[in-house]
């Protein structure tokens, strides 16, 4: 009978863990891509509407990324979820990351804060 206290405690904690790993995972790939200089698969992370978003005058996505020069923003270093939204800090930068239906998106890159604002993204929607 004290098994079943101390499982059903375990049940509740875990219940309400909250997933980073996620995130952080979407994020090392969107990196990698980046440190690769493989724009077409970087893309392919972006949110439907920050992908729509990114280019500029005729442009595609991946023209549009290659032009910015994100290059490699380092390894994941911390990473906050608040439900279906994240904010995930690499080494030299920050993304914002949005969970859907095909996982988690990165809504944001590119990003700076910015004094009594909260950030300066360079690809955002």
């Amino acid at each position: 009978m004290r098994i079943v206290p101390g499982v059903l405690a375990l049940a509740l904690v875990t219940g309400c863990a909250i997933d980073t790993a996620g995130p952080a995972r979407a994020a090392e790939r969107f990196r990698a891509a980046l440190a690769a200089q493989q724009a077409e698969a970087a893309c392919a992370m972006l949110a439907r509407k920050t992908a729509e978003n990114l280019p500029d005058r005729g442009q595609s996505c991946p023209e549009a990324l290659r032009e910015l020069n994100l290059g490699d923003p380092g390894g994941v270093t911390e990473v906050t979820v608040w439900g279906d939204t994240a904010l995930v800090r690499l080494a030299g930068d920050t993304l914002f990351l949005q969970r859907y239906t095909d996982g988690w998106r990165v809504k944001a890159a590119g990003c700076e804060p910015v004094p009594d604002l909260p950030y300066d993204c360079e690809v955002e929607n």
